[in-house]
């Protein structure tokens, strides 16, 4: 089963640590990227681009409004993002839990759908 995990932060807030705790946080990171990697769970992900470089398109009666920044109207943007595949959500709630940005962030778990709309 894939899932995404999302991972959630104030723009900057990565930057805004003490530097003891960035580098804390991306040796841990390396690490646990590479188990998961190893054990065959790992898929793929990345960071993202900060949130006032993204756009936001709607499409309303079929003109397309398109507006600056991310989607959402709160401090948290999504921040990046990372697919793995394992036995399920219990196990998919595990690795999120084990993720360092959990430890400042909110980190989503979510299903990944097929064309579809069922479970993969």
């Amino acid at each position: 089963m894939k899932y995404m995990v999302l991972i959630y932060s104030n723009p900057g807030a990565f930057e805004a640590l003490p530097q003891e705790d960035r580098e804390w946080m991306e040796g841990d990171a390396n690490a646990f990227f590479k188990e998961l990697t190893e054990s065959g769970e790992f898929v793929g992900g990345s960071a993202l681009a900060d949130p006032s470089q993204s756009r936001t398109v709607r499409v309303r009666e079929g003109v397309a409004a398109v507006t600056d920044g991310p989607f959402a109207e709160a401090k948290e943007q999504l921040a990046g993002y990372y697919v793995i595949d394992c036995e399920g959500v219990e196990r998919a709630t595990e690795i999120a839990g084990r993720d360092p940005a959990a430890r400042f962030w909110a980190v989503e778990v979510r299903p990944v759908m097929d064309s579809a709309g069922a479970d993969v």
